[in-house]
């Protein structure tokens, strides 16, 4: 056998050898317990959403996923954490419409579409604007007219820098030419909590995160921010019908470090679809303002770059700078 003829052999058995430990990966994993990164507080939408969801993971893949939650720099902690994660199937991370990271780039090297592997897409759920009850605001054109009467004097909580609610406000106000002061949290617990308290007067965030506060009255519901208006809250207007072309949705998804095997990222999104197809989960995201959304781990992909895209106009369009 000659050289050529031995290198060739040799990349062949290196081949095989590759195909079978990717077989044996996907036949075998887990072999231990599943982490999840939530790259914000407990408390808020994506935090509870992933805590459902490990509880059905859990069973269907017979190992422990324990939801790691690392806040931080409006989610920049934990994307950083999850990205240089080893990609060996043990390390996912799952997260919401948050885009601080596009605010400081290029500074910040970490984003959602070159930074993770697509691994499965959860749902949508509406955007909520709601006031503390002792705030002089009953519908969208009072917040308006109020907000262009006391310019930069209305306090709005946000789960940090490029949060949902921190993009959904700036949206809203480029749109009706109003200004209203950002006071940023960690997460969107802290930042309903604040609203809560009455310390500050608006929050726009997710109705899954606002919902058990709205129905205990601690704070008013006064608009959704979706294409048309929740079924769970007909009488509730959306934003759109104020300020035409206003949409804003949040969506829940998971992502993989880079270079996870595919084989892999497979298996999950296929366990991931198994949970979020049965009639309880569908049940519970819907008590909570959510609808299941099922799309492939290459749909879900170009949903990201689509995203990523239209909030990084926002953050251009609109001026927002880091803090």
């Amino acid at each position: 056998m000659n050289a050529r003829s031995t290198v060739l052999h040799i990349l062949g058995l290196l081949l095989a050898s590759s195909t079978l430990l990717s077989i044996a990966t996907a036949a075998s994993w887990p072999e231990r317990p599943v982490r999840v990164v939530i790259p914000w507080p407990p408390g808020g939408s994506t935090d509870i959403i992933g805590r459902i969801l490990a509880v059905d993971l859990t069973a269907r893949l017979k190992q422990q996923v324990i939801i790691d939650n690392r806040a931080g720099a409006g989610s920049i902690v934990g994307l950083q954490l999850a990205t240089a994660a080893p990609p060996d199937g043990y390390t996912f991370m799952m997260t919401s419409t948050a885009y601080g990271f596009l605010i400081d780039k290029p500074k910040v090297p970490v984003d959602l579409v070159n930074s993770f592997a697509p691994v499965a897409m959860i749902g949508f759920g509406d955007s909520a604007l709601v006031v503390h009850p002792s705030f002089p605001v009953k519908t969208v054109k009072d917040l308006i007219d109020l907000a262009k009467k006391r310019p930069g004097e209305i306090l709005y909580s946000s789960s940090g820098i490029g949060g949902f609610p921190h993009m959904n406000t700036e949206l809203f106000a480029m749109m009706t030419r109003t200004k209203m002061v950002h006071v940023p949290f960690k997460g969107g617990g802290p930042a309903i909590a604040d609203i809560v308290a009455g310390h500050s007067q608006v929050n726009f965030g997710s109705l899954v995160n606002v919902l058990p506060h709205v129905q205990s009255g601690r704070v008013r519901l006064i608009a959704t921010g979706g294409p048309q208006r929740s079924p769970k809250h007909p009488n509730v207007p959306v934003i759109a019908e104020t300020v035409p072309g206003y949409e804003s949705r949040i969506w829940w998804g998971i992502f993989a470090p880079p270079k996870t095997p595919a084989d892999i990222i497979a298996r999950f999104h296929a366990e991931t679809g198994e949970v979020i197809s049965a009639p309880a989960f569908q049940k519970r995201l819907d008590e909570q303002g959510g609808a299941v959304v099922k799309m492939s781990s290459a749909e879900f992909g170009r949903l990201m770059v689509s995203e990523q895209n239209k909030w990084l106009g926002v953050i251009k369009a609109a001026g927002i700078k880091g803090e």
